[in-house]
């Protein structure tokens, strides 16, 4: 038996050694056989959408003579808004009356905007660039905004509720597929500054005809009856200003 061994031990040693080489050799072709891109599959996180940040806008409401003079003294105006911390959004003009205009101004800085918008400078500036009404000018902050959204007609809508979480449950159970529908795409909410229970609301328009009827249909008052609303709602239908 043991002179059987020695010779089957060694055979079994040499079989082992040519087996490790053989895999080696196999480990070395595959790993220099090219990578076929379209079976790789390499797993990449998406990076997470920031989240969105509430924001405060000053609209400020009036009325000029004539919108193509005020336009160019609004735009040479600009550096000083900038120096307040004051950003242009959207200038509108109202359908019914084109020289009555909303500006929209982003702030940075909420006390510096109210020192900027009651400065006597403003009104010389806006005398002189033929402003012939009060202006009547709100703070919001803007609660939900759509960015992407630009469509060159819009129409914003105001109204006092009893209580905002309350009117919020009712206008989410409406939900903005709904009001698209309704040819309403929502774009802005913003609640008073000085007041929380003064709700803003702003929507692009693609068809203003529809947008309008649904707007200022019977359900649509019932519907806000509904959520708190009190009074009359404010709603303008306005006109991007070039």
């Amino acid at each position: 038996m043991k002179k059987m061994w020695k010779p089957l031990a060694a055979t079994l040693m040499v079989a082992a050694v040519l087996s490790c080489n053989n895999a080696q050799e196999a480990a070395k072709d595959e790993a220099a056989k090219p990578v076929d891109s379209a079976k790789a599959t390499v797993k990449v996180d998406s990076p997470a959408a920031p989240a969105f940040k509430p924001f405060y806008v000053i609209e400020i409401v009036h009325t000029v003579k004539d919108y193509a003079k005020w336009r160019p003294a609004f735009n040479s105006d600009s550096m000083m808004r900038k120096a307040a911390g004051l950003t242009d959004l959207v200038v509108g003009r109202n359908d019914a009356n084109p020289n009555a205009l909303m500006v929209v101004l982003q702030v940075s800085d909420t006390a510096k905007a109210k020192a900027f918008s009651g400065d006597p400078r403003l009104k010389e500036v806006m005398a002189k660039a033929g402003v012939i009404s009060k202006p009547d000018v709100h703070m919001f902050q803007v609660i939900r905004f759509d960015a992407g959204s630009n469509e060159k007609h819009w129409i914003t809508v105001t109204h006092k509720v009893k209580d905002f979480d309350a009117w919020l449950k009712v206008f989410d159970g409406e939900g903005s597929a709904a009001r698209k529908e309704q040819g309403l795409i929502d774009v802005a909410l913003a609640r008073g500054v000085e007041d929380p229970n003064m709700v803003h609301i702003v929507f692009d328009v693609k068809e203003m005809a529809k947008a309008k009827a649904a707007i200022m249909s019977e359900e649509k008052k019932k519907l806000m009856a509904s959520a708190g609303v009190e009074g009359k709602p404010m709603i303008t239908f306005y006109t991007t200003g070039d």
